[in-house]
């Protein structure tokens, strides 16, 4: 397993056009990977403006859909672990917000449903019900990968710290985090979410945001972001379309882990996570 690699994050501007957002997400997808990038990751609903209205008519059921026949074809060419953003995945007659992982070879290796759903009615006017539209996902889920284990989760899921600290606890060194906070959200708590997460389960949190788009319903915040397990931001980008490429360094947070050992001074005799079954796990 390497000790340093390079983790690319995708931050597209994502338009009511479906076919063009799966263009330019397969664009940026491949200009990372030319950068060096090992692993990729898109953004939340990169495909899709995040708009109830557009769930229905966006989503797509597996296998088939354009938009993951995309994922796994740009994986497999590539030579990529391609974290799919997350999508409005269609099923049984409901819709969810799903992060699909391909590998090199394109294949299908975790599929990650949003576990916590993002109803709100926040004083400053933003209300937005997913559960109106959306069903939740019932899994912890970390990828197998040749560069070590990588946890999944979508947007209000970081907002839950036994989530994350359950996806350190089964030996994940990064946890990525496709997501769209608001105008709201995200300057209050974006950057300050992702360094507490990291700092608390010592591992590296990586936030993938689709760019601001000021005519959309939902104006998202952008600013992708990597953190480190000191909770140090080691990458990011403003509002606009771009891509990040940083280095995920393994040796850094086994340092961190020795020089202060957090994960094993836990009082597992006052207080313990109750963990899923690992048959529930996607990895």
């Amino acid at each position: 397993m390497s000790e340093k690699w390079l983790l690319g994050i995708i931050q597209n501007k994502v338009l009511e056009n479906k076919q063009a957002n799966i263009k330019r997400a397969r664009e940026m997808t491949e200009e990372a990977a030319r950068a060096g990038a090992r692993v990729v990751v898109l953004p939340e609903m990169f495909n899709c403006p995040y708009s109830s209205k557009f769930f229905p008519s966006f989503a797509e059921e597996y296998p088939g859909g354009e938009t993951m026949s995309m994922l796994s074809e740009t994986a497999r060419t590539e030579k990529i672990y391609l974290f799919g953003g997350s999508v409005p995945e269609k099923e049984n007659g409901r819709i969810y917000n799903t992060c699909f992982v391909f590998g090199p070879d394109g294949q299908l290796l975790a599929r990650h449903r949003k576990a916590h759903l993002y109803d709100v009615e926040l004083s400053d006017g933003l209300c937005f019900r997913e559960s109106d539209t959306l069903g939740r996902g019932d899994t912890i889920t970390v990828v197998d990968t040749a560069f070590g284990k990588i946890g999944v989760g979508i947007c209000y899921d970081i907002r839950f710290p036994e989530m994350v600290r359950a996806v350190s606890l089964r030996g994940a060194t990064l946890m990525v985090i496709p997501a769209a906070f608001n105008m709201i959200t995200g300057p209050a708590h974006w950057e300050l979410t992702f360094r507490m997460r990291a700092i608390d389960n010592q591992i590296y949190m990586a936030g993938a945001a689709p760019a601001r788009n000021e005519e959309a319903s939902y104006v998202a915040y952008g600013h992708s972001i990597v953190t480190d397990p000191w909770g140090k931001v080691v990458g990011s980008l403003d509002e606009k379309e771009g891509i990040l490429v940083t280095e995920i360094d393994l040796l850094r947070l086994q340092q961190v882990r020795k020089e202060f050992p957090l994960l094993k001074h836990r009082r597992t005799d006052l207080y313990e996570l109750k963990e899923m079954d690992k048959n529930q796990s996607n990895n």
